[in-house]
């Protein structure tokens, strides 16, 4: 049987800020609208970590079962091609965790109504459909834009949803760069494995725009990143507080100039820098958003 060990080994701990940020710029967009609540902010948090580890079960095993994984894998250990866990273990671990993501999704069904069902729905089915399926999205260079969508807009976009039960333009615009910098997170594990992922047939965007195309990938990602604070303070859609996420500008360039020279497994600590990155940069957007709220005398004189 599967050690405690081996199950937080394949729930890639490193990857999880790709779903707490969201929930924490979605609330903190909220917050800035006098329209934060503790409770389905909770629950949110908790649903969105339970999908991502669904997720990382699911692409454990069906990368295993399809043969992406192998002995000449660069990336950090997974856990049924090591034998850590049985792909029959997986698969029930896999339904688990998906299940408890259900019953917390009553309550946010209780909360926030039938648009909660829908990204329920299709938030599980697409972490099923990323490596699973009779036409995995990851296998056919759609994996970037599944990333985008559900790790940025809607799970920033749907926080603020069930918060405060509307949208408005600063939950879209808080969502774009926490989506860039999700998919910078992808563009670097599929630029390590693009000679595997090629042996195996899987067709990742980096194996279809090559290794040059996959570095301006990134520095797109980040450039749009940045730009958007920007954006929002111009467009007076946040305050200016919103801008003191570009202080990590300097880490975004270092770790550009490290994706543009590293090769192989030495990407894996780039992967895992870029995961902090989005980590800091959502904390302060979070920040910046906060500050925004009225009951701060010290940005709003009465």
């Amino acid at each position: 049987m599967a050690t405690p060990k081996s199950w937080v080994l394949a729930s890639r701990p490193r990857t999880l800020p790709a779903a707490t940020v969201p929930v924490i710029v979605g609330s903190a967009a909220a917050f800035a609208d006098n329209r934060f609540s503790l409770l389905p902010a909770s629950a949110a948090l908790a649903g969105a970590l339970l999908i991502q580890i669904g997720a990382n079960f699911a692409n454990d095993v069906f990368d295993f079962k399809k043969g992406a994984d192998t002995e000449e894998r660069l990336g950090p250990t997974r856990t049924t091609q090591a034998g850590l866990i049985t792909p029959k273990e997986m698969y029930w671990g896999m339904c688990a965790v998906f299940g408890l993501a259900i019953i917390v999704g009553l309550y946010l069904l209780a909360v926030g109504g039938w648009p909660i069902v829908a990204i329920g729905v299709a938030s599980i089915l697409s972490a099923l459909a990323y490596t699973g399926g009779p036409y995995p999205l990851g296998y056919h260079g759609l994996g970037d834009v599944f990333v985008f969508v559900f790790f940025g807009l809607v799970a920033v976009c749907g926080t603020y949803y069930v918060e405060s039960l509307r949208l408005a333009p600063v939950a879209w615009l808080a969502a774009l760069p926490v989506g860039f910098l999700a998919v910078a997170i992808l563009v670097v594990n599929n630029l390590r494995d693009i000679s595997t992922d090629t042996k195996a047939g899987k067709r990742t965007l980096a194996v279809r725009l090559g290794r040059k195309g996959a570095e301006a990938e990134y520095a797109l990602m980040l450039a749009a990143a940045y730009a958007t604070p920007i954006a929002m303070a111009l467009l007076r859609l946040a305050s200016p507080a919103v801008l003191c996420c570009l202080l990590t500008i300097p880490m975004g360039w270092k770790l550009l100039s490290r994706v543009r020279s590293l090769e192989g497994r030495a990407l894996n600590a780039v992967l895992g820098d870029t995961a902090k990155l989005e980590l800091i940069f959502g904390l302060l957007l979070a920040f910046g958003l906060i500050l925004g709220n009225s009951s701060f005398p010290l940005l709003h004189k009465s």
